[in-house]
């Protein structure tokens, strides 16, 4: 009971709105960081670094995952424009390298 009331605080703190032009590494860090880690090296969420399964996947996978969540992943739907979910995006693929 307690390991899920620790999940439910840690999802919880991954919301919030970012600025309109926030970078990619911007939106990562106010989103992201707190169930994946600050250097994307997993957490309460999985890896989302180089050599991840993250870093495989299609953008369409990921693009699908950010918007609509995934498993204990919440959806950003409402929280990220079209153009913040690129600009993470585009972040993530840079981190992951090639």
């Amino acid at each position: 009971m307690m390991i899920l009331g620790l999940m439910s605080v840690a999802v919880a703190a991954c919301v919030g709105r970012p600025a309109t032009d926030a970078s990619g590494e911007e939106i990562y860090l106010q989103l992201c960081s707190n169930c994946h880690g600050d250097e994307l090296q997993g957490s309460v969420g999985p890896a989302l670094g180089p050599g991840s399964n993250a870093a495989v996947q299609p953008e369409e996978f990921l693009r699908v995952t950010i918007t609509q969540g995934r498993g204990r992943m919440p959806s950003f739907e409402s929280a990220l424009s079209q153009g913040q979910v690129e600009r993470l995006i585009e972040y993530l693929r840079e981190v992951q390298g090639p």
